[in-house]
């Protein structure tokens, strides 16, 4: 944990970061190589970087290519690079015979944690309280706690920033007939982030549940699977999805993670966004090929001498409702969709893969409640630089990272768009272009015509830079 030196606590900052994930920590990464310099501070109440601890199985990759790294496709020649990380280990040659375009998810974990261990300007064990701005001074006060090493409460403090970067995440999503359920401990009722800490209690169960039918629910199904004796595995596998389906890896459909398409789709009609991002699931929501071909091998391999895997893999089926069975099972009241059938399921532990939701915010951002542009739906505008749309009387800006899909589209949870996302953010903070932006990014026109994002009522186009010395 880093504690900020008095002296630093009443300096304006250029730029104060909040959370501090891959986004935030890319875009620090990025900060810190911005000629002249961008005075930032980046707060987490984490004691250090960590990214799904619960879902480091065992030989699981990442989705995405190595170079979707913090920094390379803004800055290859970035010392932040995944490439200078396995120079640093002197591991650049066993990578460079392993011929892996995908590596494994814990190495990504323990790159993202060199980086967070040696970057400047990052400041964990610091939990955010509240955002305000301040006219008279014309800055964002920042009210913080810092934690001790058990993560209790040691001292109040505040700091104060030109512009903020909010990077708090997503957080668990259990669906609301489950809710009950996963407070009760009698139960293992268990969302997937969390898989790892009780797998052992898990497997001691008679019979397992896996709801979920996305990368994460495909993972611990076939972690589960390989666990368990052949001919007993007792495990049922549910999705709403009409089917276990794959990620779309299509060369041209991933085109939809390129700037080319985040700037088509923030363009578009608000009730078109909305429409079409539902459709999009299996860009983003699909299972890895890869898994699922695993998965249908470890099955098939068990029926190499007569009789079926006790498993059953059944999408397009959604829970309407659960309750407890005596104290130690849970009876799941599930609902076929297409069919339009019911029926029961009584399971001895469940392990909820139903995805993420963004973290909400709105305590913490109380204080600028008075200064938001919300759209129809009640969400926060976001402008085409990554910008919430503030009261012109605000001189400042709140950029935010990975709360915007409402406005830029299913890439904005998607690594790959990291490092660009942050390169734009610098460019807009300093009102120059520390890192150049790439006029053309995808072979597809999504549009019959190029046309700019409209401009959203009450955005203020800066065009002055924000930080000194730039």
């Amino acid at each position: 944990m880093t504690a900020m030196p008095v002296s630093d606590l009443d300096r304006p900052h250029d730029l104060v970061g909040i959370g501090i994930g891959p986004f935030n920590l890319s875009l620090a990464a990025l900060a810190d190589g911005v000629p002249g310099g961008v005075d930032a501070a980046f707060f987490e109440q984490r004691p250090r970087f960590s990214w799904h601890p619960g879902l480091m199985i065992e030989g699981t990759t990442l989705q995405v290519p190595f170079l979707a790294d913090l920094v390379t496709l803004a800055d290859p020649a970035s010392p932040w690079s995944f490439l200078s990380y396995l120079r640093f280990r002197e591991r650049l040659f066993p990578f460079y015979f392993a011929e892996k375009f995908h590596i494994h998810r814990a190495e990504y974990d323990a790159y993202c944690r060199w980086v967070g261990d040696n970057l400047p300007g990052l400041h964990f064990g610091h939990q955010i309280d509240a955002v305000r701005w301040n006219p008279e001074r014309a800055l964002f006060e920042v009210d913080f706690t810092q934690l001790d090493a058990e993560g209790e409460a040691e001292a109040l403090g505040r700091t104060y920033a030109r512009n903020i970067v909010l990077g708090v995440g997503t957080e668990p999503y259990v669906p609301e007939p489950l809710r009950p359920l996963a407070d009760a401990p009698a139960v293992p009722v268990i969302h997937s982030a969390d898989y790892l800490d009780h797998r052992e209690r898990l497997l001691a169960a008679e019979h397992i549940t896996v709801v979920g039918s996305g990368q994460s629910g495909a993972e611990i199904f076939l972690d589960l699977l390989r666990a368990r004796p052949a001919g007993a595995e007792r495990l049922h596998w549910l999705g709403r999805t009409e089917a276990f389906a794959p990620m779309e890896y299509s060369k041209l459909g991933l085109e939809h993670f390129t700037p080319d398409y985040t700037r088509y789709f923030h363009a578009l009609p608000e009730q078109t966004r909305d429409r079409l991002v539902p459709r999009q699931w299996q860009l983003h929501k699909g299972i890895d090929a890869a898994t699922i071909a695993a998965i249908h091998d470890e099955l098939y391999r068990r029926s190499l001498h007569g009789g079926w895997p006790d498993a059953v893999l059944t999408p397009g089926v959604g829970v309407r409702t659960a309750g407890r069975v005596a104290t130690t099972r849970v009876e799941l009241h599930l609902e076929h969709l297409q069919q339009g059938t019911r029926s029961r399921l009584t399971t001895d532990a469940v392990v909820l893969a139903t995805g993420y939701r963004e973290r909400p915010v709105g305590r913490m951002l109380a204080g600028l409640d008075p200064y938001l542009r919300r759209d129809s739906s009640g969400r926060s505008r976001i402008d085409s630089e990554f910008r919430m749309v503030l009261d012109e009387s605000v001189t400042g800006s709140v950029y935010v990272q990975n709360a915007e899909t409402h406005h830029h589209g299913v890439g904005a949870p998607d690594l790959g768009l990291a490092a660009w996302r942050g390169a734009s953010i610098l460019n807009s903070l300093t009102g120059t272009e520390p890192y150049p932006m790439p006029r053309r990014t995808a072979f597809t026109s999504f549009g019959l015509e190029q046309r700019e994002a409209p401009r959203i009522p009450g955005q203020t186009i800066r065009l002055t830079p924000l930080v000194q010395g730039i």
